[in-house]
């Protein structure tokens, strides 16, 4: 087959050890798996090195080289192993909406993949940082649907023939993103991914980011701050003070192996950025206060 991946190889990387079938159990476990082994991280853009989307690098570097990387490089090694497996499955773009303001407009940077199975559409995305999901998700427009972390749904946007995943937080529904159902040219992803890798406007080249699922738990590292992020949405953050401790646990929480890499460096321009972000929020609150 062309462009294909080698599935015993995927299936160990993710830990799976059940059939090679396109069933909805199969694709559940899939998506619950894949999050938990091959991290979101974003060492590429942030060190100015290329993003290659071409499968055979994708599928060196996430499973080969036991790397992570972000939405693109993790859907498109999903949707190949899907596809291979039997799934009718249609890539889909997205507008980012996390944590962003509602008037403002967001280009089409994010990848999730579309699943039509016994008659029934599910979104599935093993690619969105600390709030990617576990589960798939049925196109079932409002109504909320627990997942292994967390619950989420699928709402009509504002925008007539256009959906959003929203996720459910402690302080009521965000949204994640913005979609419709057209169906996506691989092309426009090279696009996307240049932006998202290349433009000084994207933070990924200038904020460093690891993300990864465990069993009960979220865990993020922006920058030089660890955050652990219960089921219940409860969430504790430390500070990596020193060059070692950041090491550590890019190396033993992420799992990513920082050989190649200078270490020093990368942290020292992580405490640059955290510090930097801080003394704007300063600045900010000062102007507001005033």
């Amino acid at each position: 087959m062309r462009d294909a991946v080698d599935l015993s190889r995927y299936f160990a990387r993710i830990g799976y050890r059940g059939p090679a079938e396109p069933t909805l159990d199969v694709l559940r476990q899939l998506q619950l798996l894949h999050p938990q082994s091959i991290p979101f991280e974003n060492l590429n853009p942030f060190t100015g090195a290329r993003v290659a989307l071409e499968l055979e690098s994708v599928v060196d570097k996430l499973v080969g080289q036991r790397r992570g990387g972000y939405c693109f490089e993790q859907n498109k090694l999903f949707y190949t192993v899907l596809v291979q497996l039997g799934f009718r499955v249609t890539p889909l773009i997205a507008r980012v909406r996390w944590q962003r303001p509602p008037e403002q407009s967001t280009p089409q940077t994010h990848m999730l993949l579309r699943i039509d199975l016994d008659g029934d559409t599910w979104f599935a995305d093993v690619g969105f940082g600390s709030t990617t999901l576990t589960a798939p998700l049925r196109h079932d427009p409002n109504v909320a649907q627990p997942t292994p972390h967390g619950t989420f749904r699928v709402v009509d946007a504002p925008v007539a023939g256009e959906f959003e995943i929203e996720c459910e937080t402690p302080n009521g529904w965000h949204p994640l993103y913005r979609f419709s159902l057209k169906p996506v040219e691989w092309v426009d992803y090279e696009v996307a991914n240049w932006y998202t890798s290349r433009h000084p406007d994207s933070f990924f080249t200038h904020d460093f980011i690891a993300c990864r699922i465990l069993p009960d738990a979220r865990a993020l590292l922006f920058n030089d701050a660890l955050t652990l992020r219960t089921a219940d949405g409860a969430a504790h953050t430390t500070r990596l003070t020193d060059v070692d401790a950041w090491a550590a646990c890019v190396r033993e929480r992420f799992g990513l192996d920082l050989d190649g890499f200078d270490a020093a460096a990368l942290y020292a321009r992580a405490v640059a950025r955290a510090d930097e972000a801080a003394a704007a929020a300063e600045r900010r609150d000062g102007s507001a206060a005033r």
